[in-house]
């Protein structure tokens, strides 16, 4: 088996912004990622998913620490005064 490390570079945003986010991911050279529907309590208050317009997203993208970081500044820039959005990145361990 073959492993290798790499980033994971996890977003918690608005659902809203799902469209947007996949173009910024592929601009960015982005192979693959993973959204889920997600729904908690947090800084931005309380989401519970039962009305689209009310609903967060999780979305994971295993990529390069330069990729990683060019994203979050991205995405902090052009979207974190107007969406509920946090980022967050951590070392993973992949095995092929």
């Amino acid at each position: 088996m073959e492993t290798s490390t790499i980033k994971l570079l996890t977003i918690y945003t608005e659902a809203a912004l799902e469209s947007t986010l996949k173009r910024v991911l592929d601009k960015n050279g982005v192979e693959g990622y993973t959204i889920i529907n997600a729904r908690g309590k947090g800084r931005s208050g309380s989401r519970n998913a039962f009305w689209e317009a009310n609903s967060n997203i999780r979305v994971e993208v295993l990529c390069e620490e330069a990729i990683a970081q060019q994203l979050i500044e991205e995405l902090h820039r052009k979207y974190g005064e107007n969406y509920a959005l946090m980022t967050y990145v951590v070392n993973a361990t992949v095995m092929w």
